[in-house]
């Protein structure tokens, strides 16, 4: 999270990569809904390991879910008042939220009664 936190808030105008002419149409949207997928999955994860087992998938998936959306909204505030050359942008947000939707999607389909999440404590 912390790596995530400094590339959308740091500049990074100076340096210049080649694509090789390589131009993948909202690229940057992909990459926001990709993000926030892997967030919830492993996040809802991580909730469920570090409780035990305690709080159940469902519950955890929404906790995640809701930070997921939040995080995402105050990365998209803090580009536009704190930084000089990023921009926010409503897309993003978008995009946050459809990938952290698509991560419960996953981690629901994958864990679902036919395969429930089963944790040896």
């Amino acid at each position: 999270m912390l790596l995530i936190t400094m590339l959308s808030l740091f500049s990074f105008s100076e340096i210049s990569l080649d694509t090789g002419g390589l131009n993948i149409p909202y690229a940057d949207k992909i990459t926001h809904f990709i993000f926030h997928t892997v967030f919830v999955f492993l996040g809802s994860l991580a909730v469920r390991e570090r409780t035990r087992g305690q709080i159940g998938i469902k519950k955890a998936t929404i906790m995640i879910l809701v930070l997921a959306i939040i995080y995402g909204i105050i990365i998209e505030v803090l580009q536009y008042t704190i930084t000089m050359d990023r921009h926010a942008e409503f897309g993003d947000v978008l995009a946050n939220t459809l990938g952290a939707f698509a991560g419960i999607i996953l981690i629901r389909w994958l864990f679902s009664k036919e395969k429930p999440l089963k944790w040896k404590f």
